[in-house]
């Protein structure tokens, strides 16, 4: 419970949960008041690291925007309800449309905060079974899905996923990831800089694969710039060449083996002198890399957003995994490996003997493959404004601004709109929110008890940690996980059963992989920086899911995928009337849209700026601190430009997450620094078409002053 002492500075350790590095904190307070925070020193995994955003969780605890009481919508504003007034109409408005229109009527969204909350993550999943639907989206198809895919077709679960061991390893091949700016990104591992530094202190080296000279570059051995959307043929290369000079090494996996002679013959056509003109990288350079790679004691390659969020999103990171696999750094110290946590979420979902349910079924419009019950963010507005059996009428948003974060945003806004009813859960009313009928507040932060269930499973060293709220809700908010067992009451008439998160992570704690050492909630209580569980150990083949039980290394969907590739990457070029490739980019002091009412975030020079190489700035008469105009298929926007060498020609980059449409938001802060938002230009026809993913990287545009 909330410590309600207020006579003296008191100091509480939690973890941050704003992005996915779990930096430990200290927080000094007195009563109700937030003295300051700083790292803990103490915390096992970030051993002090901290960065900008860790600071801001006051202001979003303090923030007067937030909304404090259940909201309606009457004509252009908004009036308090209480929440037996919300139920009641949400109740009765949701159950309409599904009996009017069917079940599938109805559908949710989940934000990615969602993933730094347990008790959204253990109550979300009752809500959607509850609701009866199996029309739900998330932001995990806006990011990571191509990773869930990947793994769950190779290693049977989706969230049995391989993580760096970037303290162990010598050699690091980055392609499409910044993880010194985001701390990780699917490797929580905060202190990036400390951690690559360390790695050449020991002798190793480290190499960066971007079309940007990224803040993860400058710090690296070697940096190479690749075109936009051709990673997966790179990919291909360095595989290729494995086969070719005879560097295959399976260590220990080759008995689990199955598909090897698949892949062989799948990347024979892609060696590196028909690659590279296509990559833009030297065919002698990606053989070095490939020799380098197989000749390392250990090494990694970490593939991310940049080739997740493209075209060939699910190629890039099969191929990632393949390339671990051959070169034999997966399962092995300082190479891939596999976390063993305590709240193991792999073994409490169990996949074992159970068949694959990726593309069970298909979204209704545009065809697009479930995976883990979600259909991709990227057709959620076909589902709203197209009409006939199954159209989606109705919608529960839960903390996401999907407008702001999923492709044509523009066009999902006018999706939103069009529906008969929509209940928001949030902290503040934004650009997704205020098209809802009903907001419900949310408490959030130093409100809310804490475990991370999905980042410890990331993590490059097992830890565990759980802290308890600091502070009280304030007006009417409620937990996220309060509010789902709400809804679920007034929708469907579910009852409460009593449970918490807190009793679901104790149950689950002392029944995983450290029970027999007495984990426990109550352990965990009396170890506020967290425990610190080793390092991470080769498990796979005790962690492995398939059916079968072997590690499934040329799955046939990926095969067939190297057909669309073919025909895309290596068709005549054309006239292009949007000559550039847009690509976005993440800033420290930013992380998705609902960070920007925080003044200590966004204040000093413009982050939001459209990134141009000297001679494409020359060439267009354009220089540092005009106003471009840049245009795609989808949409036009006017942005402040920044010249700078770091960007590959050809290339551009806006930061993702800005673009405060606020004529009709609450947000006071962000209001005197709204930037543009990137998704208006990205295109929501195009995906990955094997996984479904959106395609933010390479998104073609034209760029001239303003």
């Amino acid at each position: 419970m909330p410590d309600n002492d207020t006579s003296a500075v008191k100091t509480h350790y939690r973890t941050c949960n704003i992005c996915e590095a779990m930096c430990g904190i200290e927080v000094s307070y007195r009563g109700e008041e937030v003295i300051a925070i700083k790292a803990d020193k103490a915390d096992p995994l970030s051993r002090g690291h901290i960065c900008p955003k860790a600071v801001a969780l006051q202001d979003y605890y303090t923030d007067p925007d937030r909304v404090q009481t259940p909201l309606r919508r009457r004509g252009d504003g908004w009036e308090p309800v209480t929440w037996e007034q919300a139920l009641a109409e949400i109740g009765e408005r949701l159950r309409h449309i599904q009996d009017v229109c069917g079940r599938q009527a109805v559908a949710t969204y989940a934000g990615n905060p969602n993933a730094h909350n347990a008790g959204s993550l253990i109550f979300l999943a009752r809500l959607r079974k509850g609701l009866g639907t199996f029309n739900h989206y998330s932001s995990a198809s806006a990011d990571q899905l191509p990773h869930h895919v990947a793994y769950k077709h190779m290693f049977g679960h989706g969230s049995l996923i391989a993580v760096p061991d970037i303290d162990r390893t010598d050699y690091m091949l980055i392609i499409g990831g910044n993880p010194v700016v985001s701390n990780g990104s699917m490797m929580t591992a905060p202190g990036i800089p400390r951690r690559l530094k360390a790695i050449q202190k020991r002798g190793g080296k480290v190499v960066v694969v971007d079309p940007r000279r990224t803040e993860t570059a400058d710090r690296a051995d070697e940096h190479l710039y690749i075109k936009p959307n051709t990673d997966a043929l790179l990919l291909l290369a360095l595989n290729h060449v494995l086969f070719a000079e005879q560097l295959i090494e399976t260590r220990h996996l080759g008995d689990v083996l199955t598909g090897l002679d698949d892949v062989r013959q799948a990347v024979s056509a892609y060696s590196p002198e028909r690659v590279a003109p296509v990559t833009g990288i030297e065919a002698a350079t990606i053989r070095r890399i490939a020799r380098e790679m197989a000749a390392a004691p250990a090494a990694v390659c970490y593939s991310r957003m940049g080739a997740s969020t493209q075209q060939f999103g699910g190629l890039c990171q099969w191929l990632t995994v393949v390339f671990n696999i051959l070169s034999g750094n997966m399962d092995r110290e300082g190479g891939a490996m596999f976390t063993t946590p305590a709240f193991d979420l792999v073994g409490i979902t169990n996949a074992r003997g159970k068949p694959n349910t990726f593309g069970s079924r298909h979204s209704r419009v545009r065809n697009l493959p479930y995976n883990n019950n979600e259909f991709p963010i990227a057709t959620l507005a076909d589902e709203i404004l197209t009409g006939g059996e199954g159209q989606i009428r109705g919608l529960i948003a839960i903390a996401g601004n999907p407008v702001i974060s999923a492709p044509n945003g523009p066009r999902l806004a006018q999706a939103l709109e069009a529906l008969d009813f929509m209940v928001a859960v949030d902290i503040y009313i934004n650009e997704t929110s205020r098209h809802a009928d009903i907001i419900l507040p949310a408490a959030s932060g130093l409100q809310v008890s804490q475990y991370d269930i999905a980042f410890h499973i990331n993590a490059v060293r097992n830890t565990a940690k759980y802290a308890p709220a600091l502070f009280a809700k304030r007006g009417e908010q409620k937990y996220d996980w309060e509010i789902m067992k709400l809804l679920n009451s007034a929708i469907n008439d579910i009852e409460d059963d009593g449970s918490t998160p807190e009793s679901v992570i104790d149950y689950t704690l002392r029944h995983g992989p450290y029970a027999e050492q007495g984990m426990s909630l109550e352990l965990l209580r009396g170890h506020p920086h967290g425990l610190d569980l080793g390092a991470l150990q080769p498990n796979l083949k005790q962690r492995l899911q398939t059916p079968d039980g072997k590690l499934h290394l040329a799955p046939p969907l990926y095969l067939e995928d190297l057909g669309r590739l073919e025909q895309t990457l290596f068709s005549p070029a054309t006239a292009d009337t949007y000559p550039f490739s847009l690509i976005s980019r993440r800033v420290v002091r930013s992380h998705n849209s609902w960070t920007h009412n925080s003044r200590r975030l966004i204040k000093g020079k413009n982050q939001c700026t459209l990134l141009l190489n000297p001679h494409d700035a020359a060439r267009l008469r354009l220089d540092s601190g005009q106003l471009a105009q840049v245009s795609s298929r989808t949409g036009v926007l006017t942005i402040e430009v920044q010249v700078s060498d770091e960007m590959m020609p050809g290339v551009v980059s806006i930061p993702h997450g800005w673009g405060h449409d606020l004529a009709d938001t609450q947000l006071r802060v962000a209001a005197t620094r709204p930037g543009v938002n990137i998704n208006d230009l990205t295109d929501d026809t195009v995906v990955d078409e094997l996984t479904g993913n959106a395609s933010f990287s390479g998104v073609p545009v034209a760029i001239k002053a303003a």
